[in-house]
C-alpha cells in the first residue's frame, strides 16, 4: 500500500512543473556551480545541473534525465 502512494508510480510523474524533457538539447549559460562540482543553468527557472560544465561557459546540453524540480545534463558541443 504505501508503494502505491510514494513508490514508483509516482516517482517519473512530473506533472506540468518541468519545462524539460530527456533527449531534447538546449543552448545554455551556466550560471553557478553545484556542491558536486557540476555547472548549474537555468531553463525557464528549472534548474539543470551540468556534467562538467564551468561558471560562464556557453554551451549546447542534452538532457539525460529529468526529476520533478531539477534536471541532469551533459555537453554536447
Amino acid at each position: 500500500m504505501f508503494r502505491n502512494d510514494y513508490g514508483r508510480d509516482n516517482y517519473n510523474d512530473r506533472g506540468n512543473s518541468s519545462p524539460i524533457n530527456e533527449g531534447e538539447e538546449y543552448d545554455v549559460k551556466i550560471e553557478d556551480l553545484g556542491r558536486d562540482g557540476d555547472g548549474i543553468a537555468r531553463i525557464e527557472g528549472f534548474v539543470v545541473f551540468v556534467s562538467g560544465a564551468k561558471v560562464g561557459d556557453e554551451v549546447k546540453i542534452r538532457i539525460t534525465s529529468a526529476r520533478r524540480n531539477f534536471g541532469f545534463a551533459e555537453v554536447v558541443e
